[in-house]
């Protein structure tokens, strides 16, 4: 019904951006050969990053980013194989992997797959150089309690190394829980709900949100999240991080 009268719920303003499923757009890339893509974040809308399905058949291949940018990818569902530094390795649902600017790579479906990819320009910082290759799972990062809250669990999914000029972090609400206050800051952020729900403001509007939408924070967005429904609600999110803000 939504779709036959012309109706979404995404939203795209300014300094914000909601992207619910239901418009999603598919395109192509060159170095996604027989893969659907859909961008959900990008620079055309303010942002400074991408962030990006990549809908794989079996045996479909990827190649690298363009030149000069660092990517991050998390595999929703399926089985790919990951090809860098000389290593083969196994990615299944809820693996991720941080691939540094210009690292060699290949990604090989192994089954049909689902990936959310996060790709920017990278920052490098005097006297520090390139952050290593990171391939790891969510089952091997160690939940926290955000500001000693033990009903909104913080998973760092990036390393805490000044090498690094992005975090990508999952979050966990139990139901009920939200963020402690209205938070506004120079970051942004790209975000995807990974399961549950509930409402997110996004500066002085309230939208309700679920499992699969994406949502771009703009610098100096006032953002905050409170769980609703029967299960937990989680998300994985980007930021920039580690550098100036003239850098940024």
């Amino acid at each position: 019904m939504r779709q036959r009268f012309g109706e979404t719920r995404s939203t795209i303003t300014r300094r914000h951006a909601l992207i619910s499923a239901d418009s999603h757009e598919v395109t192509s890339l060159p170095n996604w050969p027989g893969s659907d893509i859909v961008f959900t974040i990008t620079p055309q809308m303010g942002a400074r990053f991408t962030q990006y399905f990549a809908t794989m058949p079996e045996g479909a291949e990827a190649g690298e980013p363009v030149d000069g940018m660092e990517r991050f990818l998390f595999v929703l569902e399926g089985h790919v194989e990951l090809v860098a530094d000389q290593r083969i390795f196994q990615l299944q649902a809820e693996h991720y992997a941080f691939l540094p600017m210009d690292q060699s790579h290949r990604i090989r479906a192994r089954t049909g797959a689902r990936l959310i990819l996060i790709e920017r320009a990278y920052i490098p910082l005097k006297g520090h150089s390139l952050p290593d290759l990171l391939v790891s799972s969510t089952d091997d990062v160690t939940a926290r309690p955000l500001k000693g809250d033990d009903m909104l669990m913080l998973k760092k999914l990036m390393p805490e190394d000044l090498s690094c000029d992005f975090e990508v972090n999952t979050m966990d609400f139990s139901p009920g829980a939200g963020l402690a206050y209205v938070e506004t800051h120079f970051m942004e952020h790209g975000l995807l709900f990974l399961n549950g729900g509930g409402v997110y403001r996004l500066d002085d509007q309230w939208y309700p949100v679920e499992q699969g939408d994406s949502i771009w924070m703009g610098p100096y967005c006032a953002q905050w999240f409170g769980a609703i429904g029967r299960s937990n609600a989680r998300y994985l999110i980007y930021k920039n991080w580690n550098r100036d803000p003239h850098q940024s």
